[in-house]
């Protein structure tokens, strides 16, 4: 049954990043006009960017800066709980393969980049030894190399690798191309887990952001936060997970820093308004089935409390499903049929402290989803609190 249950959130995990880099615009290297990526719509609107997405990051990434928090320094610990959506939009690390667009040649139809070898999902870290700042780089030197022959090295899952890359002639557009469609940034919309009173330091989303195509970690080279306004409400049904739809406001609000298995974090440039006091987080061996409430913001725009019932505790785990979480609270039901897309990093409250987030939810079963120890956040956060 668990191992059921697992597969089935797993499922919705990798909906989630489908939709959750939105606005992410697909660049030929070759110099074409962009092709906007279809994972997500986006929009102006109120002076900011309308992003239909759910609020589900993935991502791996920077490295913390200090040595893991010891239990002794959790029990000290107080936090915001948070509740309120934030967006990020981020720049990769390098440029990420995500489409081939073959050339029209004079022998006929080619494609230079998979004759290379290179695949979706690869990363492009350096163009001749050059390091690559985004896909106009990788543009750039395709059109003055004028058909010469390119060593890049790449990534692919955790091993890095070079090929030689040698563009062809394209007589219908009269230019050299490689025939590849590269990524260099991303958007989507999270939920905010706890907030430092003292720094504005945040944590959210309980997981982390991972490329929609291959499912592995994404390196962000920089990113910045701001402020969300949800728009709707995409109620879930079985089979068929809902999501919560919202707009960026204009400005940014802080920076992201940090970008982990267990979630992502940063700092506010303001520590925002937050209602009620900090409270103290509980240790996993804390935490007992049974009764709890989640913090998230839905259509209304303001973080409410809903109840909701733990279970399946795993007290070894150390990733983002630590125990299932079932919504109860009638009114959360109504709304939203249980835990939808952008409720990921809801603060989980029991006895009176923070014990975790919302991390998934079953594809089959809308009501009940995956939390994560909060323990687990800040193990991989441990510059946070410094």
């Amino acid at each position: 049954m668990m191992k059921t249950r697992i597969w089935r959130g797993f499922l919705l995990s990798l909906f989630a990043i489908v939709v959750t880099l939105a606005g992410v615009v697909a660049v030929s290297a070759d110099g074409a006009e962009p092709n906007v990526d279809r994972m997500a719509m986006v929009k102006e609107k109120n002076g900011g960017e309308a992003i239909e997405t759910s609020a589900g990051l993935r991502t791996g990434g920077i490295a913390a800066t200090r040595a893991p928090l010891s239990a002794d320094d959790l029990r000290d610990l107080t936090l915001y709980a948070g509740g309120m959506p934030f967006g990020v939009r981020f720049m990769t690390d390098g440029v990420t393969v995500v489409g081939f667009c073959d050339v029209d040649c004079d022998g006929g139809k080619r494609n230079p980049a998979a004759e290379a070898g290179l695949r979706i999902g690869d990363v492009i870290l350096r163009a001749d030894g050059e390091t690559l700042d985004g896909a106009s780089s990788l543009t750039d030197r395709i059109e003055a190399g004028a058909g010469r022959e390119l060593t890049l090295l790449c990534r692919r899952g955790k091993n890095e690798f070079e090929v030689r890359l040698k563009p062809a002639w394209s007589a219908s557009e009269n230019r050299y191309k490689t025939g590849i469609w590269v990524r260099d940034s991303g958007a989507g919309i999270g939920t905010v887990t706890f907030i430092l009173p003292e720094t504005g330091a945040f944590a959210g989303l309980g997981h982390g952001i991972c490329d929609a195509e291959t499912g592995e970690p994404l390196a962000i080279r920089r990113g910045t936060v701001s402020d969300v306004t949800i728009s709707s409400v995409v109620k879930g049904t079985q089979g068929n997970p809902g999501e919560l739809k919202g707009y960026f406001n204009a400005g940014k609000v802080g920076a992201l820093l940090g970008n982990t298995s267990c979630g992502v974090w940063g700092v506010y440039s303001e520590v925002p308004e937050v209602s009620g006091e900090p409270i103290r987080v509980a240790l996993r061996d804390e935490i007992r089935e049974g009764d709890a409430t989640i913090l998230c913001t839905l259509a209304n725009n303001a973080a409410e409390e809903y109840t909701v019932r733990l279970s399946l505790i795993n007290r070894e785990a150390d990733g983002p499903k630590c125990f299932t979480v079932t919504v109860t609270d009638p009114r959360l039901l109504e709304q939203t049929g249980g835990i939808v897309q952008g409720m990921s990093g809801s603060p989980i409250i029991q006895n009176g402290k923070l014990v975790g987030a919302v991390t998934h939810v079953l594809v089959n079963d809308p009501t009940t989803g995956y939390g994560i120890f909060l323990e687990n956040m800040l193990a991989r956060m441990p510059a946070l609190v410094d």
